[in-house]
């Protein structure tokens, strides 16, 4: 350890804290946290191993300081963030991009030197006053290949109490390391609070990416995916060092989908937040592995997959006992949990389509709260935010993978990709091979912007991979290393393309919300080559006595030919339109786009004008059908 590091900690960290964070033997460590603490000059220093008193003192204290507040549930808390900070902010979330190394344009970026003095500047004695924790998590699950070692440095109690529900505890791992230097950091202060414990400088809210030293600097929030640095901040860290390496980080739900005979296929699944990520991976009968990020490894030729996380920290917004009875179990019955900027009133919590009648008064993200309220410019304020969410460990699911430990991950034979689409894509697809996924499901991912990020909603938007906001690569690379990975696999994963949004002309949604049940199981047939399919002009879609008979199964429910016709007619016009909007996309934004992306475009296209050459602008699955080999 240098002599200043070993001056800064030896006065800063007192007692029993010094001792714990001596026997971490890293001085790549030790130079971080003092640098940490030279830069926000907190009061004290606690060192959270993962001793379960050090983890208990973590919960009290988020209590004693006011920033949760017990609920009439054992063990549930609640935490408010302020009015303006109340979902992941693109606009001040950037990369540090030193000037020789410039990302593509399409991603928030400032020059590395003027922004690390911006966000500096802000940090500098932001502590004061304030015990700065310092808390030590993996990523992936311990003494595995996956494995990716985490420090954050914050003076939030209540984000270090979240990310103990929601990662795995890291201490040991540094331990074990020992001297290793290959570490994400982070740096995070909520910076002035009110009296309500929340963020008062919210204009100047900054959450920068320092890709070049695996670091994550955040201040003047408190809104968890802005502060939680292991989440989708790290993610932007892991693509880098995946692409180093030559695996795949992924924004990617995983669950074991169960088949004939007590079969068990995993599948994970692509898609933005806020369009069905989490019911996906929560569907009842199914196990869960994680809802949002994961890692895919090659080992000996198979594609392994684990959950980047340990816990959920789920949008809570319609979440009802009929259509996610496994986590509204959990958010009604004893146990950890942390709900976040939802309604609050006599010691319960109220969130938006919970199926049952809200109060007409109590406490929000904006305080004392009535119906009718209004914010600064007039609007009416909800009862509780649209992008509420709750905190939770996975092991509190009665449907958690056995298999979530397992340092080997487990086999991945099935990617889905989905967003809110409401007029081009069939509800369901299977590409022709890898790479025609990787480009027409992944690369050409088309949704509308929603409650889970600030700014506008409903503006369409390719978001490729459901990861564009998170690479911190150039996109280009990106997909090249999406397609390069799975030709290196013996048997890569069958790519396949959901849309639960496909709408009628008058608005109206052609796709029940239970329906994804049936989708899965198709999927899972798919995969072992138990159902045939019609070959369509972008990709195979299922046949309708397939999906009649899965109804059944599944659902107990009649499916008509009509809904098939409606639901699987291929939109021809909108479809072109589409690649048109993706082509432009790339050619605009993506520089470096491999040249196979408009080699796969246009070979779409050519065979979508060729149907409708035969059938016209609007082709029903039973006309694809005819002349197909059975």
């Amino acid at each position: 350890m240098e002599e200043r590091d070993q001056k800064v900690l030896e006065a800063r960290v007192r007692g029993d804290n010094f001792d714990k964070l001596m026997s971490v033997p890293n001085p790549a460590l030790h130079r971080f946290i003092a640098d940490a603490i030279d830069l926000c000059a907190p009061d004290a220093v606690f060192v959270c191993t993962d001793a379960p008193e050090d983890i208990e003192y973590i919960r009290q204290q988020a209590i004693a300081c006011g920033e949760e507040t017990p609920l009439e549930a054992p063990g549930h808390t609640f935490h408010f963030d302020g009015p303006h900070d109340l979902g992941r902010d693109r606009e001040k979330t950037k990369y540090l991009v030193p000037a020789e190394d410039p990302l593509s344009k399409a991603l928030n970026q400032v020059e590395r030197d003027a922004g690390l003095r911006e966000v500096r500047g802000l940090l500098k004695g932001s502590m004061k006053g304030r015990t700065m924790i310092v808390r030590f998590f993996s990523l992936g699950p311990t003494n595995s290949v996956f494995s990716i070692p985490c420090v954050q440095c914050t003076d939030s109690f209540y984000v270090a109490h979240s990310e103990d529900l929601l990662y795995r505890a890291g201490y040991e791992e540094f331990r074990r390391r020992g001297e290793r230097s290959d570490f994400f950091r982070m740096l995070h202060s909520a910076g002035r609070l009110d009296q309500r414990m929340v963020s008062i400088d919210v204009d100047k809210k900054r959450i920068y990416i320092d890709y070049t030293r695996d670091t994550i600097y955040s201040v003047n929030t408190q809104y968890a995916g802005n502060t939680v640095g292991l989440k989708k901040l790290a993610l932007r860290l892991a693509i880098r060092k995946a692409d180093r390496e030559g695996w795949l980080a992924e924004h990617m739900f995983l669950l074991g989908a169960r088949g004939p005979n007590g079969r068990k296929t995993y599948l994970a699944g692509a898609f933005p937040s806020a369009c069905g990520k989490t019911s996906t991976a929560m569907l009842p009968g199914e196990t869960i592995l994680g809802d949002d990020i994961a890692y895919l490894r090659n080992l000996d030729g198979q594609c392994r997959a684990v959950n980047a996380e340990f816990g959920i920290f789920g949008i809570i917004q319609d979440v009802t006992p009929q259509d996610d009875p496994i986590i509204h179990k959990v958010l009604v019955s004893p146990g950890e949990v942390i709900f976040s900027n939802v309604l609050v009133k006599d010691g319960k919590p109220y969130w938006l389509g919970m199926g049952r009648e809200l109060p007409t008064e109590g406490m929000n993200s904006f305080g004392p709260w009535h119906k009718g309220k209004t914010d600064e410019t007039g609007n009416p304020i909800p009862p509780a935010a649209k992008n509420a969410r709750y905190a939770l460990c996975l092991d509190t699911l009665e449907n958690v993978d056995a298999e979530l430990e397992s340092p080997l991950g487990v086999p991945l034979e099935g990617i889905m990709y989905g967003g809110r689409d409401h007029r081009t894509s069939v509800p369901l697809w299977q590409s022709f091979d890898w790479e025609h996924g990787i480009v027409t499901c992944g690369a050409s991912l088309e949704t509308v912007t929603t409650y889970a990020t600030v700014g506008e909603e409903g503006i369409p938007e390719i978001n490729l991979m459901s990861i564009q906001d998170f690479v911190s690569i150039p996109l280009g690379k990106y997909i090249q290393n999406n397609l390069d990975f799975g030709k290196k696999l013996t048997r890569p994963p069958l790519v396949f393309g959901v849309n639960y949004f496909l709408s009628d002309r008058d608005g109206h949604f052609l796709n029940d919300r239970c329906d994804k049940a049936v989708w899965v199981k198709w999927m899972e047939l798919r995969i072992h080559g138990e159902v045939e399919a019609i070959r369509a002009p972008t990709g195979y879609i299922p046949k309708y006595e397939d999906l009649r008979r899965l109804f059944r199964q599944v659902l107990d429910k009649e499916y008509t030919p009509q809904e098939y016709v409606a639901q699987f007619t291929m939109r021809v016009p909108e479809n072109l339109r589409k690649l048109d909007r993706v082509e432009k996309f790339h050619r605009s934004e993506v520089p470096g786009a491999p040249a196979e992306v408009f080699e796969i475009i246009e070979a779409q296209r050519e065979r979508l004008r060729a149907v409708r050459d035969e059938f016209g602008d609007y082709v029903a699955p039973f006309d694809l059908q005819k002349g197909q080999a059975p």
